[in-house]
């Protein structure tokens, strides 16, 4: 059985139990690509998918959007507000 691995929300919101396995390869995906540089939302979707196409089961913008959140809540990465859409970065 696979195991589960239940995600947290920034604004405390219910998590999802998704995947632990899926969850690994999203985070990784993320903080790796948001340690190069702070991405706004769609510039962080379009580099996930484009990294993780033909690779990953599931639907990329889903499972990125659960991990986002869960790491956003557990303060590894934050949104920057200012001028312009909001990025994000690790901490």
């Amino acid at each position: 059985m696979e195991e589960k691995y239940l995600t947290k929300h920034p604004e405390g919101k219910k998590g999802v139990n998704i995947s632990r396995t899926k969850y690994e390869v999203m985070r990784k995906t993320i903080l790796t690509l948001l340690a190069r540089d702070a991405l706004t939302h769609n510039e962080l979707t379009a580099a996930v998918h484009a990294k993780l196409k033909g690779k990953f089961d599931g639907s990329i913008p889903w499972y990125m959007e659960a991990t986002k959140l869960d790491l956003e809540a557990r303060r590894v990465i934050e949104r920057v507000g200012g001028k312009g859409p909001d990025t994000y970065r690790v901490r």
